[in-house]
C-alpha cells in the first residue's frame, strides 16, 4: 500500500468517524430536548386550556358559533346574556405575596447554578434565562385589588362586537335606553365590563347607561345574602378538595415540581400555588405572549390543579349541593320572563362574577356530570362535564337567543343557549335548538318560583326578620309619640 492509499484510507475513515460522532451528538442532543421540555418553545401549550376561573377567554371560547347561530326560517328576537367580568388583577392577599416570587426566582437560578440532583426532566435552557430576567411589576399595588385589566377590557369589547356579528337584527348598532338594558355589581371590574361591552356595540361616548345598583343585589349577587351558602364546607377538612390535597397524587405532584425547579425537598403548597397563579395572571393578561412561570409545570400537574379547583367550585356552586341550584331564581327567572315578553327591551345584558355564572349554569342543568366529582376518582373524571376551564373563564358569557320561526306550523318560538360562543347540547333539544314550549316547560320550576323563599331559605327569612323588626320599631316609637 503507496503512502499515498494510506492516507486516503485514513482520511476516509477519519471522515466516517467525524460524521457518526456528529450524528451521535445530534441524536444525544435531540433525546436531551426531549427531556427537557420547553414551555416557550411549545406552540400548543395544553396547560393554559386547563387555568379554570383564570383561564384567558380567548383560550377557552368556542370557534362553533359560526356553524350554530344560524337558523333556517328563523329570526332573532331578543337576547338575553349573562357575562362575568374581564381578567382582572389578583386579589389583595394574592399582591401581597408576590415579593416572595423574587426570592422563589434566585432560589430556583442558585439550584440550577449548582446543577447539582437536577432532574432528568429539567427546566430547558430557554425557560430559566427567561425566569432568571423575570421581574415583579411593581405597578400593581394593593389598592388595585380585582381591577380589572386592559386585556380585561379588550374580552368584553370582543364578545359584544362577536355576537353583533352573529345577531346584527338584534343587537343594533344604535344605542336606545328602551331597547337596551344594561346592569352590572357595585365593583371595578364589572362597571369597566360594563363600559367595555356598550363601547364593543356602539363605539365610544354612546352614551350607554347602567341600571341604578339596589342596597341589595338579589339579582347579581344573591349569595351575598344567603348564610347557608356562605357556611357550607367546600374546602375545609373534610371537604372532598381538602381529602384531595392530603392525597398521595397531590403530594406526589408537589414534590415532582419541586424536584424539576431543583430543589431536594418539597416545597410549601403556598409557594408552589403562587407560582401557579402568577402563571395563570400573567397568561391572562397577556395572551400572545408565555408567562415564565408557566414553564414550572408540565401538562399533567396542571390537571392536578385543576381537578382541585373544580372540586371546590363543585361543592361551592356546582352540583355537590342541591341548594345551589336554587341560588341564581331570580337571575333564571328574568332571562325566562325577559324572553317570554313581546316588548321592550330587547336586549338584557347583566356583568357579575364567577359564582353567578356557575350558579346560573347549575340552575339551569347545563354540564352535570352523571357521577358526582371526588377525591377519589379523579382518574375517572377526565372527560367531566363540569370543568370550569370551559364553563367560566375570564368574560365567561351565557347568551340566551329567541327565535322567530315562521316555517314551523308547530312550534314557532324557539330558543338557543350559548356558553362562552358554543351552543349548549341539552339532551331533550335538537342540536342546540330548543322549542321554546318545552323550555317553559323544563323549567317551571323556576318560572312560577317564589325566588325570596325559593333561592335561600335562611337568607330569605333574615332579611323578612330584618324589615318585621324594623317595622315593629316603628310602631313602638309611633305609640310613644301618642
Amino acid at each position: 500500500m503507496t503512502i499515498q492509499e494510506y492516507e486516503t484510507k485514513t482520511n476516509m475513515a477519519m471522515k466516517s468517524l467525524i460524521i457518526t460522532t456528529c450524528l451521535l451528538v445530534l441524536a444525544i442532543v435531540q433525546i436531551g430536548a426531549q427531556d427537557d421540555y420547553c414551555f416557550g418553545k411549545d406552540d400548543s401549550r395544553p396547560q393554559t386550556r386547563h387555568f379554570t376561573s383564570k383561564t384567558a377567554y380567548q383560550i377557552a371560547k368556542s370557534t362553533n358559533i359560526e356553524k350554530q347561530y344560524l337558523v333556517p326560517g328563523c329570526t332573532p328576537q331578543k337576547i338575553w346574556i349573562f357575562h362575568r367580568h374581564g381578567t382582572r388583577l389578583p386579589s389583595k392577599s394574592t399582591i401581597q405575596k408576590f415579593p416572595r416570587l423574587e426570592q422563589l426566582r434566585d432560589l430556583i437560578g442558585g439550584n440550577y447554578r449548582r446543577k447539582s440532583d437536577l432532574p432528568e426532566n429539567r427546566l430547558c435552557s430557554e425557560d430559566l434565562i427567561a425566569l432568571k430576567m423575570w421581574k415583579l411589576n411593581a405597578s400593581i399595588t394593593e389598592d388595585m385589588e380585582n381591577y380589572l385589566t386592559s386585556q380585561g377590557y379588550e374580552d368584553l369589547r370582543g364578545t359584544a362586537k362577536t355576537y353583533q356579528k352573529y345577531f346584527p337584527e338584534v343587537l343594533t348598532k344604535e344605542y336606545d335606553n328602551e331597547y337596551y338594558l344594561f346592569r352590572h355589581t357595585d365593583t371595578q371590574r364589572t362597571t369597566e365590563s360594563f363600559k367595555a361591552f356598550t363601547e364593543g356595540l356602539f363605539g365610544v361616548n354612546s352614551g350607554a347607561v347602567a341600571q341604578e345598583i339596589p342596597e341589595q343585589d338579589l339579582l347579581l349577587r344573591p349569595y351575598d345574602y344567603c348564610t347557608s351558602w356562605s357556611s357550607q364546607n367546600y374546602k375545609n377538612e373534610g371537604s372532598e378538595s381538602a381529602k384531595f390535597r392530603n392525597s398521595a397524587l397531590w403530594n406526589q405532584t408537589l414534590a415532582d415540581i419541586s424536584a424539576r425547579l431543583g430543589f431536594n425537598y418539597t416545597l410549601d403548597a403556598s409557594d408552589i400555588e403562587l407560582m401557579y397563579d402568577m402563571c395563570r395572571y400573567e397568561q391572562a393578561w397577556q395572551v400572545d405572549r408565555t408567562s415564565v412561570w408557566c414553564a414550572a409545570f408540565l401538562a399533567e400537574q396542571v390537571t392536578v390543579f385543576e381537578y382541585e379547583d373544580d372540586l371546590r367550585y363543585f361543592y361551592k356552586s356546582g352540583y355537590g349541593n342541591a341548594a345551589n341550584s336554587r341560588l341564581n331564581c331570580r337571575a333564571a327567572k328574568d332571562m325566562l320572563t325577559h324572553l317570554s315578553s313581546k316588548t321592550a327591551p330587547h336586549v338584557i345584558s347583566y356583568f357579575g362574577h364567577s359564582t353567578g355564572v356557575q350558579t346560573l349554569i347549575n340552575a339551569l342543568g347545563i354540564n352535570k356530570d352523571e357521577v358526582p366529582l371526588l377525591a377519589s376518582n379523579y382518574d375517572q373524571q377526565g372527560n367531566r362535564k363540569w370543568a370550569t376551564s370551559k364553563i367560566d373563564p375570564f368574560a365567561a358569557n351565557f347568551v340566551a337567543v329567541k327565535y322567530q320561526c315562521d316555517d314551523d306550523t308547530e312550534n314557532k318560538e324557539k330558543a338557543i343557549f350559548f356558553l362562552n360562543q358554543d351552543a349548549v347540547d341539552l339532551s331533550w333539544c335538537k342540536v342546540g335548538l330548543c322549542n321554546w314550549n318545552e323550555v317553559l316547560e323544563r323549567y317551571s320550576h323556576l318560572l312560577n318560583a317564589d325566588c325570596d323563599t325559593y333561592y335561600c331559605g335562611d337568607g330569605a327569612n333574615a332579611i323578612s326578620i330584618s324589615l318585621g323588626a324594623l317595622l315593629m320599631t316603628a310602631i313602638v316609637y309611633l305609640i310613644n309619640l301618642m
